[in-house]
């Protein structure tokens, strides 16, 4: 699988059902270790008028890109290089940011404090995201 086929590219090429898609308004702080695939997701997601904050390869990156504000919700890898990115889900709860995990594992793999977070599997559906990353905004 190439690196661009993880933000499934039937989804990701704009289509009639993805160009009402709009983001604006949203922003958005991507946590995603592998360059590519983080670069596809930002790509995609400015594409919908999302600001991105990041893409951040570690935890340690996420907090720091924070300190100019916080997003109005965050997209996170679970696997971060051999790092899970769980205490970062944790501190993005605490501070009342909804969290969308975009990742190779399933919902199952989630501490239970964190089961009932939106997992999506990649390759992403950017239908799916987009619509996970609205439905995170209404709980707010």
């Amino acid at each position: 699988m190439t690196h661009s086929e993880l933000l499934n590219p039937q989804h990701h090429s704009r289509t009639r059902s993805d160009e009402d898609i709009d983001l604006s308004g949203c922003r958005l702080l991507v946590v995603e270790d592998d360059y590519f695939v983080a670069q596809e997701l930002c790509n995609a997601l400015r594409q919908h008028g999302a600001t991105v904050i990041g893409p951040a390869p570690n935890a340690s990156r996420a907090h720091q890109l924070m300190r100019d504000g916080l997003p109005t919700c965050a997209l996170l890898d679970i696997n971060l290089n051999g790092d899970f990115a769980f205490d970062l889900a944790r501190a993005l709860r605490a501070k009342r940011v909804p969290i969308v995990f975009a990742t190779g594992y399933d919902e199952e793999f989630l501490p239970a404090d964190l089961r009932g977070t939106p997992c999506l599997l990649k390759p992403v559906d950017f239908n799916a995201l987009a619509r996970a990353i609205r439905a995170s905004g209404e709980g707010r």
